[in-house]
């Protein structure tokens, strides 16, 4: 099951093949019906959410990532879909139509109910006479189900040209059930060293709802990135390149806060408009909500979170206008500062007190564990990951003793490398308990620290087992009743299409004890 905040635009049922409930938009009274020329699904199509009964089905109408208008009406455009229990569709369960409008760049969001639990399902599009590719999803195992095994793949920071996507195509072949994203899904600038580019992005740093768009488009024009996308559900949340580097909030060290919030508010959009998620997420201006809890029967329950749209300022900045690292201040610890929002804070806290599930996993953008960067010089910590939040951390361990959630994992993304940590009581004194495991994902081609600065915080900060940051990959997870078995997968390299697989090193935690271990 995946709950989500309320909805935020009307909406209503009908009645789909079989019987099987169907979320539609409600009819428009001006609809235009056209015969494509060329392609109009050029940017793929995609799943989310999966609940025991059910998921969201994705794809945008564009013809061209020059011009994304072209060919496409100013009204609404018919888009019928289908869901078939084999991929030839010979048994569709499920078909209607929605409606592509321009209000949200002629993308649909179709919330099929209805269905069978842990089922393999298969979907398609169609609009103005053309068809577009399949894709595959699969629904929720029922809430009381004990499924023996769930396989998610982590992925994040996944910068265009920096390289290619090429970690998607081995994603693919490792047959997960689920793709979490954990941020930096499109990058909003481009990088200045050009001899550094692999392929070119073609446009420069973003600010308004059409420069996002065409960044997505451009994105989401990837092969890999597409056939990811078709291969199973998806959940996600963002960082901050989605809208701005290192912005907290409503603040930003590089620009003024009317002038932050309008581009978050073209971002959200944009990342609404591009993304296989809910209606019920649709932003309103600058606030979206993204945060949603997503159960797979009594193995496990995801927990996606939003640390980027309710934190407080960056802290400790004087006249350092940046976020790395630097001393600390008074600032820093004050008991008000917060990463995810009271509202979302005590959200969390009620869902790990309810869960059930064996085990309980948190994502979201960046690392949780603490990382003094520079022993020599008192306590040097990088004020845009959760050291720069030290009293919202301490809230969030303090949630997770006090529910008593069953084998709590924090997954997340930003630096560019694998690491895998614990997280302890305390998170600065390492003598304490821990109280759960921490892995973050290398990027999927963002390049990365110098590996001999991560060597010294490992060596420096003992909650930290493992660090890389030579590598571009993704992470592995497999769940059982019996363990978790992490696997840290790695490309050969990013600069060529079809480069090989391998694996850097693997870490288990065993059900009921706190902590990894090299596998």
């Amino acid at each position: 099951m995946t709950v989500f905040a309320s909805a935020s635009r009307r909406m209503f049922l009908k009645r789909g093949a079989a019987g099987l409930l169907i979320v539609a938009t409600p009819r428009v009274l001006r609809a235009a019906v056209p015969r494509f020329r060329s392609n109009p699904f050029l940017l793929g199509v995609a799943s989310g959410y999966p609940t025991s009964h059910g998921f969201v089905l994705w794809t945008r109408l564009i013809t061209s990532l020059a011009e994304p208008k072209q060919d496409l009406a100013d009204d609404a455009i018919p888009v019928l879909f289908e869901v078939a229990t084999d991929d030839r569709f010979r048994a569709v369960v499920a078909k209607g139509t929605d409606y592509a409008t321009p209000d949200v760049a002629h993308s649909v969001h179709v919330e099929v109910a209805g269905l069978r639990p842990g089922r393999d399902y298969w979907y398609r599009f169609t609009a103005g006479g053309v068809q577009s590719s399949v894709g595959h999803t699969r629904t929720a195992p029922a809430a009381d189900a004990n499924p023996e095994r769930l396989r998610i793949a982590v992925a994040s920071c996944q910068k265009y040209e920096s390289g290619y996507f090429t970690a998607y195509r081995h994603m693919c072949n490792d047959h997960p059930d689920l793709i979490v994203h954990v941020g930096d899904y499109i990058y909003e600038y481009v990088s200045h060293n050009e001899g550094a580019s692999v392929r070119g992005d073609g446009s420069g740093p973003l600010s308004t709802l059409d420069d996002y768009r065409a960044r997505y488009a451009l994105y989401k024009s990837d092969a890999d990135l597409q056939a990811a996308h078709a291969a199973c559900a998806w959940l996600v949340t963002w960082d901050d390149h989605e809208v701005a580097n290192d912005y907290a909030g409503d603040a930003s060290y590089a620009e003024s806060g009317d002038t932050l919030l309008a581009r978050r508010a073209a971002a959200y959009r944009a990342y609404y408009e591009h993304m296989p998620l809910p209606r019920s997420a649709m932003p309103t201006g600058s606030a979206m909500y993204l945060y949603a809890k997503s159960t797979f029967g009594k193995l496990a329950q995801v927990h996606m979170l939003d640390s980027r749209q309710y934190r407080s300022p960056l802290a400790c900045l004087g006249a350092d206008a940046g976020s790395g690292p630097g001393a600390h201040c008074a600032e820093l610890f004050d008991e008000a500062r917060t990463m995810l929002g009271a509202q979302q804070e005590a959200w969390l806290r009620d869902t790990l007190m309810s869960s059930h599930a064996r085990w309980n996993v948190l994502a979201q953008g960046t690392p949780m564990t603490y990382t003094d960067w520079d022993p020599s010089h008192g306590v040097s910590f990088r004020r845009d990951q959760w050291d720069g939040y030290p009293a919202a951390r301490q809230r969030l361990l303090d949630a997770l003793v006090a529910s008593k959630a069953s084998n709590p994992i924090a997954i997340n993304g930003d630096i560019h490398a694998f690491q895998v940590a614990n997280l302890h009581r305390r998170a600065n004194d390492p003598r304490t308990p821990v109280v759960a495991s921490e892995f973050t994902t290398t990027s999927i081609s963002s390049g990365g620290f110098a590996q001999s600065r991560l060597d010294a915080n490992k060596k420096n900060n003992p909650n930290i087992l493992f660090s890389d940051s030579r590598h571009r990959g993704y992470l592995l997870l497999d769940f059982s009743a019996q363990h978790l078995r992490a696997d840290l997968i790695t490309v050969e390299t990013v600069k060529r299409p079809a480069a090989s697989r391998g694996m850097l090193a693997s870490f288990v935690v065993e059900s009921g004890k706190l902590g990894s271990v090299r596998g």
